[in-house]
């Protein structure tokens, strides 16, 4: 480690795959062909969901989020990411690193409670079809997404405040591709213990919790299902949630693996792998998730790239 004489380093060192040189060309073209697809299909999912009146329902409208989410998380990382694979300089500053994380774990945590919120809104499509557009009107959609953000925000601000106050002793070296919490906590000279509850404590009701009422919804679902008598009304029912469900298992599984675990018992490069996982694969992956397995985003996103190259 390097140290220096302050306290806190005017700049640190990001270590990320500089062991492995021979990655960092190819990951380069890696992550900028995965980062440039994400950007493009999560553009595509926002400008289908307020164009196409079909798609102009709750489901759609959290979709909208959604990309929004997505394309902040990896805009939050990847362009540091780049410059980082495609320079010798591999530094960020001390405000750009505590930015970066209070970006982070904002749109971290508005992504983990809005995928509870699309859980509860497709439990009450199928549950209680009758009482959907009561319950599920514009006004308390508007409501809950503005609740999420809120409580995403806040969790940002609390973690970056908890950050800050980390005895770094001088150590400006991260063996990562960008800031993150576990990392920095593991990093931090003295006794790391409280932040490392804090952080565990703070993450149950931001992870644990969401993902409980995710798993108590398609519990109900699946009983409603199984009551359906047509298989026509079953497989119509269960395509309105199967994408919902595969995004929720492939963004909770390696965010769980990473922020419920304490961050000293975390290997030297778990935290490099999953977050190229769930920071930069899965935001891409999202967007053709939901079109591909829903027939009226496809249609609208196939209307939509005609009438691009039609104006042309």
């Amino acid at each position: 480690m390097v140290l220096i004489n302050e306290s806190y380093p005017k700049e640190f060192i990001l270590v990320g795959f500089a062991d492995y040189p021979w990655l960092e060309l190819p990951l380069f073209v890696i992550v900028f062909i995965i980062y440039f697809m994400g950007m493009m299909g999560n553009i595509a999912i926002i400008l289908v969901s307020k164009l196409d009146p079909r798609l102009q329902s709750p489901m759609y409208f959290f979709l909208t989020n959604l990309s929004f989410l997505d394309i902040c998380l990896t805009t939050s990382i990847v362009p540091q990411m780049l410059f980082n694979l495609g320079s010798s300089k591999k530094t960020i500053s001390y405000l750009g690193c505590a930015v970066q994380v209070y970006f982070f774990s904002t749109v971290g945590a508005t992504e983990c409670l809005l995928l509870a919120l699309m859980s509860f809104d497709r439990y009450v499509a199928i549950c209680r079809p009758l009482h959907y557009t009561l319950i599920m009107n514009q006004r308390i959609c508007t409501l809950l997404v503005f609740i999420v953000w809120m409580s995403g925000i806040t969790y940002g601000a609390f973690e970056i405040s908890l950050t800050l106050q980390l005895p770094l002793c001088g150590i400006n070296k991260l063996d990562h591709f960008f800031c993150e919490i576990p990392v920095l906590i593991k990093t931090a000279c003295g006794e790391k213990e409280a932040n490392e509850l804090s952080l565990s404590v703070v993450c149950i009701f931001i992870v644990a919790i969401p993902l409980c009422l995710i798993l108590a919804s398609y519990a109900n679902i699946g009983r409603a299902i199984l009551k359906i008598k047509s298989s026509e009304g079953r497989k119509k029912a269960f395509g309105t949630c199967s994408s919902h469900l595969i995004v929720v298992f492939l963004f909770y599984g390696p965010v769980i693996s990473m922020y419920l675990q304490p961050p000293s018992s975390i290997s030297r490069d778990q935290p490099k792998f999953m977050a190229l996982f769930y920071a930069v694969v899965i935001p891409t992956l999202n967007p053709f998730i939901y079109t591909l397995r829903n027939k009226d985003a496809k249609s609208a996103l196939s209307k939509l790239v005609r009438s691009i190259f039609t104006s042309k």
